[in-house]
């Protein structure tokens, strides 16, 4: 470049210029407008401002002649400056001045964001920024060529913010946050940076230093301009301050690509024009894409050819997941279609949130980092698929469906019809060979037509002939005109799904088509060789020999390596094979089979992680494949999470069919797999249902059972109530039958469930009631859980010298057995009620072990319970700000476990350590804030924290609103029996 005006003014290509200072005006006006005739009197306008002499023309031209003779002097050609009749202008080529390379490399740069290259836009962006020296053309004080040159900062300005925007959703935020702290500094009054510092402080867990900047801020506006903040920027504020951005920090971590797109068929024929189509789309920014057609027309295959085509521009994730729109299964809720995919993504069970909306805010917040690819196949409606669309436009969605899906935001629409006939001939060319159906071309077009001209037909029709090297495509035309349709559902006249696939199923060996039939009966998307053997009695050798062979006649698909699937026009058509009256010994015995095999599986695999109850596992009969049984059982919890998807289908296929026993029992087997992994929609589905069988069997034992699994997810979900009125149930039926372990640990968690609803003295009923038990018992780890939680019941009771003999108790029994779950729960009890009590010294000792064992068993609610308890010391102590860094901690961990109440109570913590640190706004807007969830939840302690810290926030400016709030708190601790109405009464006291 051979002019610079993107800071000091440049001539020649280094740091030469120009010295003379008319010289330089008149140099700068004229590369400020560079290409463009430039009048004389605006020069002399910039020259001499207010007052130009009467000679200011003929100095002109001598400033234009001095600049000649410069440019010589560097090696620049003097015509460079054009004179004009009219004026002057500077002629330069299109790499000769910075400001234009500037302006060419931006708008590369948002050429590349606009199609989520945020790779190749954050290396455009950097380029077109490292241009700059300074502010432009500093040390020209001629107010002509400052308002121009400030139109140029303005747009630097922009620059770096859509540059970080960028570097933002590329997971850079650490490296981003000393520029924009000095950029904030220089810039105070630009919302968008002050905005983006707080994004990149949250997002490494900085959350205090991101509201100081936000408080900062808000303290400029309103002394220089009188305003408050602008919305976007408040509810940015809002976020921070509720904690919703405090699992963001996770995004700093290096991203790991996740890769879940099928494998892509080879001989993909007849969509060219659709695909080349849709990959044009998205480059031109269409990003949502709805494919819709009828059942075999090639939906899938196309959308992940589509993915495939573009996954070079989605490095960071490709998804696909099956929604079972149209299936024997029933449709995902987005609830269960987004815990699917945040596992794909690698999010482990125990941060995947019980709630709805907890996920699907996890879920975008994942995202928020990546360039993501996301296949939704088989959707059933919009409203399945809209929660799970991710914000923004660096990701890419492609639905499929056999309906049209209106109502989905900014999708466009492609409807695929079937083949035309040369498309099928072409597809057909490629299974079975392109000069045989050159030999034969009308054979070959019938037997399209016969197919319907369905791809997946099509491919099925030929792979028979592909294996029938002596067969004409004449014979397979007049077999198609003649074979009896067993899918006469898929037929349109003569064209037929269903002969497409009998002639691939007559193809393979006899055990392979009864195996295939049985195959059919598997309700989920994908199955290993185990299953195939539980299924066709055979070992796993000869199994995985079918297998091969059915892979071969295209009637399974090898997913990926060990891991297989049926078509879902495939798995209808076997299972219309073998629901054929004659075969319905062979259904029922392959559905008993495949019930039995999960069912001893997911047992052996509980009996390992369920070490504390195993006196409510269920007694399970010898496995009708012990050897399978075994060997499968070795994977553990990763069997069970890969089968977990297809658990609520194995329930309700063993209602269905009638195996009640089956029923209950696989879902207690699941149980434990399902409540830590957050899937309490399934679990309370796969319970109800094995509620229902237990009762049809007129098992008291079995409906105890499931009613008391039951009530852990009512439990789970803050429905309290409703998990005391099914546990009251369960404890009844279990003290009947005289079942004195059953009974004592119903007994126990029903005193958790009271507890939790603040009715202490019917939690203390069954605490004691369940360690009488568990005293004649001699049962001591059962004892040790009955005296912790008890302990818990008189901390929130304010019996504190109660509460700390029984922790002592507690930490003695603890110790004895060894457990260190148990040491550090009753080191982090004693260390809170020391705290209440107000031997502050000893309770931060026993707090500080407490969290070191917490954090090395990875028991993550206990470790934000601590971490909160710690959070009061330090307030108490006078030490706010580190207060609300450990209540931010303890907020995430309450995240991640997905406990909604405790949410709350970490938010009303941090807003009472905010208030302390004089930021009343904030710590009033996140107190409003928990109100509004805590109602929701139907918690009255935490609504009653809440109203308690909002009074405290109005005390100073409006003490009638404060003394209605608190007269509101008052109610609620009465109700529940809070000692916390002693403090809400002393502060009423004070207000008179």
């Amino acid at each position: 470049m051979r002019f610079g005006i993107l800071g000091p003014l440049r001539v020649g290509g280094g740091e030469s210029t120009v010295t003379a200072g008319r010289d330089r005006i008149v140099l700068a006006m004229l590369l400020l407008r560079s290409g463009r005739l430039l009048p004389v009197d605006e020069l002399v306008d910039a020259v001499w401002e207010d007052r130009p002499p009467a000679t200011a023309r003929a100095q002109l031209q001598t400033c234009v002649s001095r600049l000649r003779r410069r440019f010589a002097e560097l090696g620049l050609a003097p015509e460079i400056i054009v004179t004009d009749p009219a004026g002057y202008r500077v002629r330069t080529a299109s790499a000769d001045l910075d400001a234009e390379v500037f302006a060419r490399g931006v708008e590369s740069a948002r050429a590349a964001v606009t199609v989520d290259r945020l790779v190749e836009a954050r290396t455009g962006f950097r380029a077109a920024l490292a241009l700059w020296r300074g502010p432009a053309l500093s040390g020209i004080l001629s107010r002509s060529v400052r308002r121009r040159a400030q139109a140029l900062d303005e747009q630097r300005l922009t620059v770096l913010e859509e540059c970080v925007d960028v570097e933002l959703r590329l997971g850079r935020a650490a490296e981003l946050i000393d520029e924009l702290v000095e950029s904030v500094d220089q810039h105070p009054l630009r919302e968008r940076l002050r905005g983006q510092l707080m994004l990149a402080l949250s997002s490494v867990g900085r959350q205090a230093d991101a509201l100081a900047v936000y408080r900062e801020g808000r303290r400029f506006y309103a002394d220089e301009l009188g305003i408050e903040p602008g919305a976007e920027l408040q509810e940015l504020h809002q976020r921070v301050l509720a904690g919703d951005l405090a699992l963001t920090g996770r995004e700093a971590r290096p991203i790991a690509p996740v890769r879940s797109l099928p494998r892509a068929i080879g001989d993909f024929t007849g969509r060219q024009q659709t695909l080349a189509r849709l990959v044009k789309e998205v480059e031109a920014g269409a990003r949502i894409q709805l494919i819709d057609g009828m059942a075999g027309s090639g939906k899938t295959t196309l959308a992940v050819h589509v993915a495939t085509a573009l996954a070079d521009d989605y490095p960071d994730a490709q998804l696909y997941i099956d929604l079972h729109g149209h299936s024997e299964r029933t449709p995902l809720t987005p609830a269960v279609a987004v815990a699917t995919l945040l596992r794909q993504l690698g999010v482990p069970d125990e941060r995947v949130p019980a709630n709805q909306d907890d996920r699907l805010a996890l879920w975008r917040s994942e995202l928020a980092g990546r360039q993501a690819l996301l296949v939704l196949d088989n959707a059933a409606s919009a409203d399945q698929v809209t929660p799970l669309l991710p914000n923004g436009s660096h990701c890419l969605v492609l639905i499929t469906s056999r309906r049209r899906l209106v109502g989905v935001d900014e999708g466009r629409p492609s409807s695929l019809p079937v083949l035309d006939t040369d498309e099928g001939v072409e597809l057909l060319g490629r299974v079975v060979g392109a000069d045989r159906v050159a030999a034969e071309s009308e054979a070959a077009a019938e037997v399209v037509r016969r197919c319907g001209h369905l791809p997946l037909a099509i491919r099925l029709a030929g792979a028979r002939l592909a294996h029938r090297p002596r067969w004409r495509i004449a014979d397979l035309a007049e077999r198609l005109s003649t074979r009896p349709d067993p899918l006469a559902e898929f037929e349109a006249g003569e064209r037929s799904v269903g002969r497409a696939f009998a002639l691939s199923y007559a193809q393979v060996s006899p055990v392979a088509q009864r195996a295939f039939r049985l195959l059919g009966l598997h309700p989920g998307v994908r199955f290993d060789n185990s299953v195939a053997a539980v299924l066709a009695e055979l070992p796993l050798p000869d199994t995985q020999d079918l297998l091969d062979e059915l892979v071969d006649a295209h009637l399974v698909e090898e997913a990926e390596t060990g891991r297989y699937r049926l078509h879902d026009l495939v798995r209808e058509y076997a299972r219309t094979l073998v629901a054929e009256p004659e075969r319905a010994d062979e259904r029922r015995g392959g559905i008993e089979r495949l019930l039995d095999h999960h069912l001893h599986v997911a047992t052996a695999i509980a009996r390992e992680r369920e070490l504390s109850s195993l006196h409510t596992l269920i007694e399970v009969a010898e496995p009708l494949r012990p050897d399978l049984v075994t060997l499968v059982a070795e994977q553990g919890p990763a069997w069970l999470h890969e089968n977990l998807a297809a658990w609520t289908a194995l329930v309700r296929l063993a209602e269905t069919e009638e195996f009640p026993r089956y029923c209950w029992q696989l879902a207690r087997a699941c149980w434990y797999a399902q409540f830590e992994g957050g899937r309490l929609d399934e679990l309370i589905e796969t319970h109800t249902i094995g509620l229902r069988a237990a009762e049809e069997l007129c098992d008291d034992r079995a409906v105890a059972t499931m009613l008391n699994y039951l009530a852990s997810a009512h439990y789970r979900l803050g429905d309290f109530p409703e998990s005391i009125r099914v546990m009251e149930r369960s404890r009844g039926i279990f003290r009947q039958l005289g079942l004195r372990h059953e009974h004592r640990k119903t007994l126990g968690n029903l005193g958790i469930a009271y507890a939790a609803n603040f009715q202490f003295r019917q939690a203390r009923e069954c605490y004691d009631a369940a360690r009488a038990l568990a005293t004649r018992m001699g049962d001591k780890v059962a004892l040790a859980n009955e005296l912790n939680n008890l302990t818990m019941t008189l901390l929130l009771w304010g019996r504190h010298e109660e509460a700390l003999r029984t922790a002592r108790r507690h930490l003695g029994i603890a110790r004895e057995i060894g457990d260190p779950r148990r040491i550090g729960n009753a080191l982090g009890h004693l260390g809170m009620v020391r705290h209440r009590m107000g031997d502050v010294a000893p309770a931060g000792r026993l707090l500080r072990v407490a969290l070191r064992f917490k954090r090395e068993m990875g028991a993550r609610f206990g470790e934000g319970e601590v971490l909160n308890e710690i959070a009061m010391i330090e307030r108490e102590a006078g030490r706010p700000e580190q207060a609300a860094d450990l209540h931010r901690a303890a907020l995430v961990a309450m995240t991640e476990v997905g406990d909604r109440i405790a949410q709350c109570a970490s938010r009303n913590l941090l807003a009472r350590a905010i208030l302390d640190q004089g930021d009343v706004n904030s710590a009033l807007d996140l107190h409003r804030r928990v109100l509004v969830d805590a109602t929701g939840l139907g918690s009255p302690h935490e609504q009653g924290r809440a109203l308690e810290g909002i009074a405290r926030c109005l005390l100073p400016t409006d003490p009638a609103a404060a003394r209605a709030h608190l007269t509101r708190a008052l109610f609620l601790f009465r109700q529940i029996e809070s000692p916390e109405q002693q403090e809400v009464e002393r502060l009423l006291a004070e207000l008179g």
